[in-house]
Parts: structure tokens; C-alpha cells; sequence
């Protein structure tokens, strides 16, 4: 498992060059390693090699890995970033420290009811669907600000800031520019006095573009972990 300490140093050198480039402190580029599909294990093997947090996809695997690493639970964060239906909200409102998806009202709403109250707020990200797909999670641009406002206003939740998931393109001209979608909505919230501090941008394919539009978190798993 010694390979994924070395995968996990080449992402952290990978974000280091980006923000290089980017006249950006790497200090400012939070890296998520996106360890879903991979067990206990894997996870176990990025905390020793420094990792902290990590990101699921599904809820019921990350809850079943989040009880298999109990004794880690103070050290590791744990970010649910795939799409959330409503009767999966009270499971991550107990169990996870982030969610990086909400494209709709009624999944806050569910999240702040349901959030233990000794726990921290739950810390939460708008996913903005930037690109207009039509399978797409995410709340359409123009309407981002006023669900902002809403969520932001719920008790036990803490709006951090927006994820996007743009359309994978080979070409870093496009993905930079899907990207600047995002961090123009980014600050278009913050000017209208949201205090946000968070961009959730980039993947294993296209983390160097994300950093240069702005990312201040990347999501990396199978340049961490391996191919699924």
C-alpha cells in the first residue's frame, strides 16, 4: 500500500506546479482524495501517508467505511460529493463533515432538521451545474444566489462555497473556461454578501486547469487509489 503514499506525493507535486503557474499559494488548494469504491484499506493507507480528507460518492459505502475506520474518526473528514436523495439525508447529516452537492432546497432543509445537535454545523457546498447538461446534478447558474441565500440562512449548516462537475474535455483551454463559470457565480454569491470561501473544482484529469480558474479544493481519486 506503499504505492498509494507515492501516488498520493506526485498529486501533492502535481498541485504544487499548478499553483506555481498560477502565482497561487499551495497552501490555498485543499486535496480531497476521492476514495470511493476502494475499502477501508486504501483509506487507512492515505491517513498514514498524510491524508485527512476524503470524499464518497455513495452514501452507503461511506458510511460503512466511515464505522470500519471508527478509531480514525477524529482525524479523517469525511465528504459526501455524489448526488443526495432525500431519504439518504439523515445518515449523512449524522455521519459525514461535509456535503459538496446540494443542487436543491429540500435536501438543506432535510440536513440542517437532521443534523445531530452536538455535532459542528454541517459544512456544505452548491453544486452549479455550469455547463447546462441535461443529466446533470446542480442548480442552474441564475438561480444559485437565491438558493444560496436560503441555505445559508438554515441552522446547522454552514455554506462554504460551490462544486461544479463539468463535461470532461481534453482540451484545458475549455475546461479553464468551464470552470471560470463557476468562480464567476463564486463571486457573484460573495459580492452579494455570502461569505464564502470555498470552490470544489477539479478532478484527477483536470485538477491544472481548475487551480489556474481558481479551485480551492481538488477532488483526486484514481490518480490517488487506481483505475476502477
Amino acid at each position: 500500500m506503499t504505492m498509494i503514499g507515492d501516488d498520493l506525493q506526485q498529486v501533492r507535486q502535481r498541485i504544487a506546479a499548478a499553483c506555481a503557474a498560477a502565482g497561487r499559494d499551495p497552501a490555498g488548494v485543499r486535496l480531497l482524495a476521492v476514495s470511493k469504491t476502494f475499502g477501508p484499506e486504501a483509506v487507512r493507507a492515505a491517513h498514514a501517508a498524510g491524508q485527512v480528507a476524503f470524499g464518497e460518492n455513495y452514501v452507503q459505502e461511506g458510511v460503512e467505511k466511515i464505522a470500519a475506520l471508527a478509531e480514525l474518526r477524529a482525524q479523517l473528514e469525511w465528504h459526501c460529493i455524489g448526488p443526495l436523495q432525500s431519504n439518504k439525508t439523515r445518515v449523512v447529516a449524522e455521519q459525514f463533515d461535509w456535503v459538496h452537492s446540494i443542487d436543491r432546497l429540500k435536501i438543506a432543509e432535510r440536513l440542517s432538521a437532521q443534523r445531530p445537535a452536538h455535532l459542528p454545523p454541517l459544512q456544505v457546498c452548491l453544486q452549479v451545474n455550469v455547463d447546462g447538461g441535461a443529466n446533470k446534478s446542480g442548480v442552474p447558474p441564475d438561480a444559485a444566489l437565491e438558493l444560496a441565500r436560503a441555505v445559508a440562512a438554515l441552522p446547522q449548516l454552514r455554506l462554504r462555497g460551490l462544486m461544479a462537475i463539468p463535461e470532461p474535455s481534453a482540451d484545458v483551454a475549455v475546461q479553464r473556461e468551464l470552470f471560470l463559470r463557476a468562480v464567476a457565480v463564486h463571486d457573484a454569491l460573495r459580492a452579494d454578501g455570502l461569505e464564502l470561501d470555498t470552490l470544489s473544482l477539479g478532478m484527477s484529469a483536470d485538477l491544472e486547469a481548475a487551480i489556474s480558474a481558481g479551485s480551492t479544493m481538488v477532488r483526486v481519486g484514481t490518480a490517488i487509489f487506481g483505475r476502477r
